[in-house]
């Protein structure tokens, strides 16, 4: 790895946003733990952001709670008297039960304060997504309304056949009425077809069982597999921009027409040629209030000019494809969000069942710290971003609780079930020995994502 060659202003904003996002959510999950646990009057003993082995970047005692920071941000936890928990505090458990303890409370109210972290989660999902639509609506491009087709930016979606310019009608037989679907419905077919139109015929294109594997294998980023296939248009340059298409003399709406003598009509083709012209002049012909005019640019030794894109409103006004927007009213964004929180969750579950698939080797694909920070922008501070990913994460934070695993609040969940459908009650032994399981499985699972993200452990060679 090139350490001189990061960008470490982008890794540092996104390590923040990452930052502030989980530490929103584990707050507020805790919470939920918290305040149920407070209903039923159980004795909270700790409430922490991040662990604190050995020491606390701050702690302050309010009434019988302890409040503080760890040091160690791989999530959270509340003490609550009485509860074999991350803290295994096993001297407490031989005591005799008290009635401000966890263990003395009814079945139904354990379940309900194990609950309460997952019922937070879901419903700041419901109220982000929903706020997200009442300030910014919602945006989404008309797949049918691509004049020119899509552009294929990744390799592998040209290898098993996709090419630039083709209109993708559908997936596995379904159409596909958004732009933004194609990628997800793509990947999540492994074994499938594509329909597509190209040059006015109709044709189908098999998509192997392995794409999610092979796609890991080879992608070295989290770029967008396509884009909406788009003219040479010189976007609006940044004020403080010094890259070597504003040294050139480009301007916003500057419209291209050749690069040497090579006619371009759309962006990609663009791209594709001055790739091939790393550290070199080439002498761009544009079109500019009606005047032809050329002007010599230097690309750099990524095969770069630095000329930013237009904006998506504004190639919707050009016609090169249409953006529904549908705004909300502030009683009219709840319903929408509710519905936007199943459809994202829907998505999920149905992501993380190819995981075990091995015929998909959708498992090369898990990740830890490093991909949910990749998510976010690195380039600037987007709210609207911010705010969708961190809705999205809650559902995950969620989901992943459920999950009958020991050490899980779907485990604790799962004991309980088990007690209010039996009437038998597993034994402190049994949950402390089942504690420590789920404790070495989450641990091995935290290794092998973060590995994952890191060395490929999953990916081979």
């Amino acid at each position: 790895m090139n350490l001189l060659a990061i960008d470490w202003g982008s890794v540092g904003l996104k390590a923040a946003q990452l930052l502030l996002s989980l530490s929103i959510l584990v707050v507020l999950h805790e919470f939920g733990h918290y305040i149920t646990a407070k209903w039923f009057k159980c004795r909270v003993e700790k409430f922490y952001l991040f662990f604190d082995p050995w020491f606390s970047l701050f702690r302050k005692k309010v009434g019988e709670t302890v409040y503080g920071i760890g040091w160690l941000p791989l999530g959270g936890y509340v003490k609550i008297s009485g509860m074999i928990d991350e803290s295994m505090d096993k001297e407490q458990m031989k005591q005799p039960a008290q009635p401000w303890e966890f263990r003395s409370k009814p079945a139904w109210q354990r379940l309900i304060i194990m609950l309460g972290g997952v019922t937070v989660n879901v419903l700041l999902a419901f109220l982000i997504f929903a706020m997200i639509l009442f300030v910014w609506g919602e945006r989404k491009t008309v797949n049918k309304s691509l004049t020119h087709g899509v552009w294929v930016t990744d390799s592998l979606m040209h290898e098993i056949g996709l090419r630039t310019g083709d209109h993708i009608l559908g997936v596995n037989g379904k159409p596909v009425k958004y732009f933004g679907e194609i990628g997800s419905r793509i990947l999540l077919s492994g074994g499938g077809s594509v329909s597509i139109n190209r040059d006015g015929k109709d044709t189908m294109i098999t998509i192997p069982e392995k794409i999610i594997g092979n796609l890991i294998a080879k992608k070295k980023s989290r770029a967008p597999l396509f884009y909406p296939r788009i003219p040479t248009i010189v976007g609006e340059f940044d004020k403080k921009d010094t890259s070597n298409a504003k040294k050139a003399g480009l301007q916003y709406w500057d419209k291209l027409l050749k690069a040497d003598s090579l006619p371009l009509v759309f962006m990609d083709q663009f791209s594709s040629y001055i790739d091939t012209k790393k550290r070199q002049v080439v002498m761009l012909t544009i079109e500019r209030g009606g005047k032809t005019m050329q002007l010599p640019v230097q690309i750099d030794s990524n095969g770069k000019t630095g000329m930013p894109f237009l904006e998506q409103k504004q190639y919707d006004s050009l016609g090169v494809y249409t953006i529904e927007h549908t705004k909300y009213g502030f009683f009219e964004a709840f319903p929408a969000g509710v519905a936007m929180t199943f459809t994202k969750l829907g998505d999920y579950i149905d992501q993380f069942k190819l995981i075990f698939r091995p015929s998909t080797e959708a498992y090369k694909g898990v990740g830890g710290f490093k991909s949910m920070g990749s998510i976010f922008a690195g380039n600037k501070w987007d709210w609207e971003s911010f705010w969708q990913i961190t809705a999205f994460f809650s559902i995950v934070l969620a989901f992943m609780n459920l999950l009958p695993i020991p050490g899980l609040d779907g485990g604790h969940v799962m004991f309980t079930l088990w007690e209010m459908i039996t009437g038998r009650k597993p034994s402190d032994k049994f949950l402390e020995y089942a504690q420590i399981v789920g404790f070495v499985i989450l641990i091995a699972l935290m290794l092998y994502a973060n590995g994952n993200d890191w060395f490929g452990w999953g990916r081979g060679r």
